[in-house]
Parts: C-alpha cells; sequence; structure tokens
C-alpha cells in the first residue's frame, strides 16, 4: 500500500518532528530531497537555466533552499517572488551561491527560457482558487517548455483532496516530502502532478493513521483455489442483469463474472437476455424468472449477489432490487439497480454487505446531488455517501475511489481513460461480484475489482493511456484479458 495523509496529519507530524531537531533542519531535509531530484531530471546541471517560482511560505523556503543547490553545481537560477514576503534565509543562501531575483513582470520571458522550473508557490498550505500573480505564474509554468517541479504539490491543487479552482501548475514531477497527500493520488489534482517522487525526511514514526490509501498488486490478490477446492467453495455469484432492450449488458457482466474467477455463475433474467448469456457462455447456470420476490426461489444457492446491469428501471426491476436487499447475503448493485436505489434509498436498511458502484451522475442522484460537485469533490463525496448509504462505494471515473465508513479511503491507481466506452462498468460488476461471493470482504473485492478492471483494460489496448502505438478497445476486449490481468498478480 501507499499511504496518504491530509495536511492536518502532515503539519502535526512536522511540529513534533521539528521540536526534536536544530531550527531548519527540517527544511533543508526537504531541500535536498528535491534538489537531488530535479539534478536527475536535468541533462547537464551546470550552465543549466532554471527558474523557480517562490511563495512566501515554508513551501518557497524549500524551493529557494534546492535552487541554491543547483546554482553551486554550476546553474544559473532565477527566482521570482509571488508574494509579499520571502523567505529570508532562503534567499540569502540563494544569493551567496549566485542566484537572482527578478520582478514578476519579467518572470514569463525567463520560464519560456528554463531548463527547469519549480514551482514553490503555495504548498499543501494552499486553500481554492490562486490569486494574482500566483495564477498568472502557474499558467506560464504550465506551458513552459522545460521540466516542470512541483514542491510537495502542485500550486492550486487541493493538498488535502484534490480539488482543483482555476489555475494550477500542471507538472511533470511532483517531489513530495514525508507522505504522499491525498491530492496527488486522486483526480482533478492527480492529473496536474505527472510522476511523483515521495522523498523521506523523518515524519514517519509520526504520522497517525492514512487517510486515503493506494493498493499494490500484493495487496488486492484474490484467495487461490487449494487442493480442496469446488465450484462451491470457490464461490457463486447470482447474477440478475438485462433486459429485452438491454441484452449487452446481460453478457458483459456475466463474462466479468466467469473470468472473475467465480466458481459458479448463475444468470437469470427474462428469455432474451438468457438465450444471449447461454450462446455466449456454456458454463454458466441460467434461468429465466418474472419479477417478483419468489424470483429468487428459482435460481438456486448463491453466495453473493449482483444486481442491475441493464435491467430497466420500472417496477418489475424495483421488486427484484427489494428482493435481493432482504436476503442476508452481501450485494453489489450497479447502474439501473442505483436509478432504482435513488427513490427507495429505504431498501439500504440491511445487515449484510452492500457494495453500491455508481459513477458520478448515479451517485448525484442517490444523494441529491450535482454531478460536477461530485467530479470535483470526489473524495468527500465518496466518503458522505459510504455514510449517508451505509455502504460500501466504489466511485467510478478518471480516478476510482471506494470508500466504507471510519475506513481510509482506497483510491485504484490502475485507472485508465480506455474504459471510458460502454459496457466496461457491467464487466466490472460480474468480475467484482464475483470476487464477492469468493469470500473477499465488500471493501477488498471493490479494490481488487477494479485493480483488475484498469489492468486488463490497459493490457487489451497496449498501453496505459492513449497513444499512436496503441489500439481501441470495447468492453469485451476487457473481459478478454482479464486472465493476463490476474497472472499480473502473481
Amino acid at each position: 500500500m501507499r499511504y496518504a495523509h491530509e495536511v492536518g496529519k502532515v503539519r502535526a507530524a512536522e511540529g513534533a518532528l521539528m521540536a526534536r531537531l536544530p531550527e531548519g533542519a527540517l527544511m533543508q531535509r526537504a531541500a535536498a530531497g528535491l534538489a537531488s531530484v530535479c539534478v536527475g531530471l536535468l541533462d547537464r546541471v551546470y550552465g543549466a537555466d532554471v527558474v523557480v517560482l517562490v511563495g512566501s511560505g515554508d513551501n518557497g523556503g524549500d524551493a529557494l533552499y534546492a535552487g541554491a543547490r543547483l546554482a553551486r553545481r554550476g546553474a544559473r537560477v532565477l527566482a521570482v517572488p509571488a508574494g509579499s514576503k520571502i523567505h529570508q534565509d532562503g534567499l540569502d543562501d540563494l544569493r551567496a551561491a549566485g542566484g537572482r531575483l527578478i520582478e514578476v513582470d519579467a518572470a514569463e520571458e525567463a520560464i519560456a527560457a528554463a531548463d527547469l522550473v519549480i514551482d514553490g508557490l503555495t504548498g499543501i498550505g494552499g486553500a481554492g482558487a490562486l490569486r494574482e500573480p500566483h495564477a498568472t505564474l502557474a499558467r506560464a509554468a504550465s506551458g513552459a517548455a522545460g521540466m516542470v517541479v512541483a514542491c510537495d504539490v502542485p500550486s492550486g491543487v487541493d493538498a488535502s483532496s484534490g480539488r482543483v479552482e482555476g489555475e494550477a501548475v500542471r507538472a511533470d514531477v511532483t517531489v513530495t516530502f514525508g507522505t504522499l497527500k491525498p491530492g496527488l493520488l486522486i483526480d482533478p489534482g492527480a492529473a496536474h502532478c505527472g510522476v511523483v517522487e515521495l522523498v523521506d525526511i523523518g515524519l514517519g514514526p509520526y504520522l497517525d493513521d492514512p487517510d486515503v490509501v493506494s493498493p499494490s498488486a500484493e495487496d488486492v490478490r484474490p484467495p487461490l483455489p487449494g487442493p480442496e477446492s469446488d465450484k462451491y467453495r470457490r464461490g457463486v455469484v447470482g447474477l440478475l442483469a438485462g433486459s429485452d432492450e438491454f441484452t449487452g449488458a446481460a453478457v458483459l457482466a456475466t463474462g466479468g463474472a466467469v473470468r472473475g474467477g467465480a466458481g459458479m455463475v448463475r444468470f437469470a433474467s427474462v428469455p432474451h437476455p438468457v438465450e444471449l448469456v447461454r450462446q455466449r457462455w456454456p458454463e454458466v447456470v441460467t434461468t429465466v424468472i418474472e419479477p417478483g420476490a419468489k424470483a429468487l426461489e428459482e435460481i438456486g444457492r448463491v453466495q453473493a449477489w449482483v444486481v442491475g446491469p441493464g435491467l430497466g428501471t420500472g417496477d418489475d426491476a424495483e421488486e427484484l432490487v427489494q428482493a435481493v436487499l432482504a436476503t442476508e447475503l452481501p450485494v453489489l448493485v450497479d447502474a439501473d439497480g442505483l436509478t432504482v436505489l435513488a427513490r427507495r434509498r429505504d431498501l439500504l436498511s440491511r445487515d449484510a454487505p452492500t457494495l453500491l458502484t455508481p459513477h458520478a451522475g448515479e451517485l448525484a442522484r442517490l444523494l441529491d446531488a450535482d454531478r460536477a460537485d461530485i467530479e470535483a469533490r470526489r473524495l468527500e463525496f465518496v466518503r458522505r455517501a459510504a455514510a449517508e448509504l451505509d455502504a460500501t462505494v466504489l466511485l467510478k471515473g478518471s480516478t476510482t475511489v471506494i470508500a466504507e465508513a471510519d475506513r481510509p479511503v482506497r483510491v485504484n491507481p490502475t485507472g485508465t481513460s480506455w474504459l471510458a466506452t460502454a459496457g466496461t462498468g457491467d464487466v466490472l460488476s460480474g468480475l467484482t461480484g464475483a470476487l464477492l461471493a469468493g469470500g473477499m470482504s465488500a471493501l477488498d473485492a471493490a479494490c481488487a475489482g477494479a485493480y483488475l478492471h484498469g489492468i486488463a483494460a490497459r493490457l487489451a489496448a497496449g498501453g496505459p493511456e492513449p497513444s499512436g502505438g496503441d489500439a481501441p478497445i470495447g468492453a469485451s476486449d476487457v473481459v478478454a484479458a482479464l486472465p493476463a490481468a490476474f497472472r499480473t498478480l502473481a
């Protein structure tokens, strides 16, 4: 796991550590780490043109001391003060090393000519939209031809949430100190960070529990079948999906479950989707059902339910959602099932695990909130949803975030814009439902499902993000790549 802490915890840890160190020692540690990364990014340090954008806080001091270190190695360093104050000791050190201060009016020309720009405008203390001249300097840095390195967090990005209001620096590399911050992992802030480099400055022993965690492959590995395993021990997942109007969702969700490691998949729907699933996935046990609570009795024993993809939103669909949520089994609700829940939140009053997998629009209906606000403040809203709905919530999108009450939020690191295509959410539902039936907790199943889903999309397309050498993919390609995605966990 990678761990991220919100600003309050970082400040408390810094204070505790500084009480045990000589004055200025912590800033020198940060500056040394920042300068070291900058040295590695430059083709040559001697003669390189470096511009340091300096705010009035400690972040500006870090940047000034780093600039001084580069100047002592022969770089031509210019510092641009953006605030009414400047860290005087850092400025004195920069000048002693041969660096110079220039006015804001000369900054844009200097930035355009720079080999490297260090963003030390705001750091983790920044909140809300950047004011002038910070906003103009951030815009100029984002368009720089040279490398842009953010000090701790790109200016304009809220370190604790990833929220961005107005201008924000788009960095090639972000050098962060002591611990990751949630805003470096969660969009829209994460999209401004580039590569994130963590510099250890000794905060570890003083940090409280993390607020956000991001898993690696070993953290999401599902349990493997053992010598005594059979199809029932591996998990039986029941799928209620599809309708005469939406048949593709049924086939795709079933494919996700089959390739997701379920010992058995039981699929139930009206006749036409059932026939299509039988043709595409002959290993699946299918049942034609009529709507209503008694429909579940015809399906057979399962260990977890998935309900919603392509189900429709009328009275028949509502009866099925109500019936499933009345059981004592884990239930994953997606797509049309979430639309039903938006008008019947009372159905979520249950003791068994419930996993909801909305995108921002679906969550907006569930919470009676604005979709744009959710996309701008993903961390805030996924936490609110988990608390209000008494469920595990997987919020899909540019950054998939997963919340459960009183637990650190999990952030999926494998997301890719290749998944922005119809049907991939249905695949995720089936895949995650299979993991849920296999015995994983709702939080762990959601985390593993999102991780594998992203890896499968990357493998199918040929790269993590669209580029000239990659191929467009559809949801069926994600299903086909799931076995290879599982192999990456070995």
